[in-house]
């Protein structure tokens, strides 16, 4: 049944800290850059990553568990910043991560009796169905100074008797971004799946790199953003964050585009530039994903298409960040561990993307952007905060994206077999979308959406009418090349 609510019952059965094995990691402290500063106003991030395990909760208890805490601290032997916590004093510049001997990350088990297979479809649930799953923070706490104290990670594991478990991350964006993240959970997966034996698995495990003095900041831009941040409200430095939709009466449900659509998608968006005289450009899946998942969503706001005039057509956003690891400018190891992102605006009057030919409109849009962060990764990155902060503003149209499909987390394998299912919870709550690899074919996409009941439906019924148009004109199109040349037209 489709927007199902699902009341379970949580039982908790452990709550502990794990910290990297003793006297293994020295006092160590991490000065931010310029890459972090941004983050000071961003909520907390969710991922969650479901396993099949049928077999009973003793079983697990007494098997799984033991192994994927002693392989979690070994990991943190490595990856210590998410059992570091953040330091932020009166001066705010002078903030930093610290990690000290004993400091740990939160750990919960608990059991759940929720449906596992509701929870693992792609199929529409009730956004709340999820959050007994996830952990929480633990409160940040105030030192006599007035410098604060936050921590960076915590992690809660859910049995599902005979059914299978959920692995959850909260996690601070200062501890690092995305790759740094996935590098962290795919290094513990691997030495959980190798029963703790490094020694097993060193030579195809890469370990994080933590030389922040090799990040370059041409710009000064860790002293401009310093500057932004003295001037704004302290509520920031809670991580209420500025983006933020706290409204219960959304569905989560995923789209897949399979290999054969998106080579469709971009094929008709290359076809239809060709036509407007757009110029070479490269249209990836990444750009077709986006522009069309973004059209479709705006399509589906209906209130403003209702309401449309001259007065009312305003400019709708796009962002979505980029890693600058290989870039020229910075030239950082690929396993450089902290935040490495820069972060591309597109911007489209509403009338553009609601006409005709929205789709390859915003596909021109976003494909110039990321053409132009090669050239120039750090382009208007001076503005970025006042940037972001206008954009949230109310009223403003704004659709931001997480995640990767680069980021391959269907290769998380702690030793029970690729995830069942893998989202960021965190996109309910922060008009994101999140973009990952499918799951079972090569070359697919996966789009996890968080909307209102009544757009969920409006959303999908235009998405669908859009992919029937695309395959109509291939249709089309290839019935008139056959007539024309009597043979089939080149793939």
């Amino acid at each position: 049944m489709a927007h199902l609510r699902e009341l379970d019952s949580l039982k908790m059965i452990e709550r502990c800290q794990v910290s990297p094995p003793p006297n293994c990691v020295p006092s160590t402290t991490l000065p931010l850059t310029f890459f972090d500063i941004p983050w000071f106003f961003c909520n907390s991030i969710q991922r969650i990553f479901f396993y099949q395990f049928p077999h009973p909760t003793h079983h697990f208890l007494q098997t799984a568990l033991p192994i994927l805490k002693h392989s979690l601290s070994l990991s943190l032997q490595h990856f210590f910043p998410f059992a570091s916590n953040l330091i932020v004093p009166p001066q705010l510049h002078l903030s930093h991560i610290r990690y000290l001997h004993g400091d740990s990350l939160s750990f919960t088990v608990a059991e759940s009796t929720a449906d596992f297979t509701l929870l693992t479809s792609h199929s529409p649930q009730d956004v709340r169905n999820w959050h007994p799953l996830l952990p929480t923070l633990p409160t940040p706490r105030l030192e006599q100074d007035g410098t604060r104290v936050f921590p960076l990670m915590a992690i809660q594991v859910t049995v599902f008797p005979n059914s299978g478990f959920s692995i959850c991350l909260t996690f601070n964006h200062f501890a690092g971004d995305g790759k740094s993240l996935h590098h962290f959970i795919k290094f513990w997966a691997s030495l959980c799946k190798a029963k703790g034996d490094l020694a097993s698995i060193e030579t195809s495990l890469s370990l994080p790199s933590h030389e922040r003095d090799k990040v370059k900041d041409p710009k000064g831009l860790k002293f401009i953003y310093f500057q932004e941040l003295e001037h704004c409200d302290s509520k920031i430095m809670e991580f209420a964050g500025l983006v933020r939709d706290l409204s219960t009466n959304k569905v989560r449900f995923n789209v897949v585009l399979d290999l054969e659509q998106v080579e469709k998608l971009k094929k008709w968006v290359s076809l239809k530039c060709a036509t407007n005289d757009s110029g070479a450009l490269h249209i990836s899946t990444f750009v077709v994903a986006c522009s069309t998942i973004w059209v479709c969503k705006i399509r589906s706001e209906e209130e403003k298409a209702n309401c449309f005039s001259q007065e009312c057509d305003e400019l709708c956003h796009l962002v979505f960040p980029a890693d600058c690891r290989d870039l020229p400018e910075f030239s950082l190891p690929s396993t450089y561990f902290g935040n490495c992102l820069t972060f591309r605006i597109v911007a489209i009057r509403w009338s553009e993307l609601v006409g005709k030919s929205g789709i390859v409109g915003a596909a021109n849009a976003i494909e110039r952007q990321v053409r132009d962060l090669k050239s120039d990764a750090l382009r208007n990155a001076e503005t970025l905060i006042s940037d972001c902060r206008e954009l949230t503003k109310p009223g403003k149209s704004v659709l931001v994206i997480a995640g990767s499909p680069k980021l391959g987390v269907y290769q998380t394998d702690f030793g029970w077999g690729k995830p069942k299912k893998c989202e960021a919870v965190h996109i309910e709550s922060s008009r994101s979308i999140s973009l990952s690899e499918c799951r079972d074919e090569k070359g697919g996409i996966e789009v996890g959406l968080a909307l209102e009941r009544t757009l969920m439906n409006k959303f999908t019924n235009i998405l669908q009418e859009q992919l029937h148009n695309i395959n109509k004109f291939f249709y089309v199109f290839q019935k008139h090349y056959f007539d024309v040349n009597h043979k089939t037209p080149p793939s």
